[in-house]
């Protein structure tokens, strides 16, 4: 949806109801509080657990959070990563998502602008042979996105990209698209202690502490416009990588 005239949410979730937690989500709840994810910005949805609006978090994924104590949000990365195994993620456009063309547009860029940084991980678009590892690319209603954490060293298998994206520019969809697959192979958003900043008002505010890594040579503050991992993306925005979404990938892969 649409916040402050011409800024993007990237926002899988609409409001739903349900009784309660499971036993699993509450675990997965303790696991993402004592990592430092502001209590307000985790949701239950469907019986899954998200982060962000838009980032699935498995119980393995919550799992194999580490708890750091350094306060800073650095480039907004959590402590799971896509093992050595993996060298070659094929992304899998179905049916639905190849109907769209701003959509189909969109997903090549965003696999030019991982392959231009010289990688240990390539992503191809499938079906392909030589993938070490597949993620499913589907389509969703609205103009948001969604995907998940990677657990067990493999990337999350899927991510969701809202059909309301083929009435804006490539450039829109391939930022969309950039910020999901980033999402899969571990990057968490830049501004997740508090949305307002890139999102104006009405995003939703917390003061983590722990859980997010700084890496060196990365601003350890959030900016409009300063990371493709921003929670939300203007209208007007190329889907190019920053420098600091640069300094953050190359140090980690």
């Amino acid at each position: 949806m649409f916040r402050n005239a011409g800024v993007l949410v990237l926002s899988a979730l609409m409001a739903a109801c349900q009784r309660g937690p499971t036993a699993e989500q509450k675990e997965i709840l303790s696991i993402l509080i004592q990592a430092g994810f502001p209590e307000n910005d985790i949701q239950f949805y469907d019986g899954d657990v998200y982060v962000g609006r838009d980032g699935h978090v498995t119980l393995e994924a919550a799992r194999e959070l580490r708890f750091d104590s350094d306060p800073n949000v650095g480039c907004g990365l959590p402590s799971n990563m896509v093992g050595k195994s993996v060298t070659r993620i094929c992304v899998n456009p179905s049916a639905s998502f190849n109907s769209y063309s701003r959509l189909s547009q969109g997903l090549d860029a965003a696999i030019n602008n991982y392959n231009e940084l010289g990688l240990r991980i390539t992503f191809a678009r499938g079906p392909t042979s030589g993938c070490t590892a597949n993620i499913w690319a589907d389509t969703m209603s609205g103009t948001g996105g969604s995907a998940g954490f990677p657990s067990g060293g493999r990337p999350y298998g899927a991510i969701k990209i809202g059909v309301g994206l083929q009435n804006y520019s490539e450039d829109v969809n391939e930022r969309v698209i950039t910020h999901e697959l980033g999402h899969t192979i571990g990057r968490r958003h830049s501004d997740y202690f508090d949305r307002t900043i890139t999102c104006g008002s009405g995003g939703d505010v917390g003061a983590g502490t722990k859980g997010a890594i700084l890496i060196t040579g990365s601003p350890s503050t959030a900016i409009v416009g300063g990371s493709v991992m921003n929670s939300c993306v203007s209208s007007t925005e190329t889907g190019e990588w920053t420098g600091s979404d640069r300094t953050a990938l190359n140090y980690l892969y």
